[in-house]
């Protein structure tokens, strides 16, 4: 399983460091159902805040799926 966000206000992803539209059109491209968990949200940067937004459901997510084996 596989957990993406990116920041939409991220000088990383503005200068095309990363590209979280390439992956999820790889992940298109070889049949991946879950391509939805590749997320753009915006009004974030590459910050401390940005990470600790969202490390709660990263956490979930990879235990949940982790422990489901």
């Amino acid at each position: 399983p596989l957990l993406v966000h990116t920041g939409g206000a991220d000088n990383f992803y503005h200068d095309g460091q990363l590209q979280p539209e390439a992956l999820q059109e790889a992940m298109e491209a070889v049949g991946r159902q879950d391509t939805n968990m590749v997320k753009l949200e915006e009004g974030y940067d590459h910050s401390y805040f940005f990470i600790s937004t969202f490390i709660d459901e990263h956490v979930e997510f990879h235990a949940k799926h982790l422990l489901a084996k």
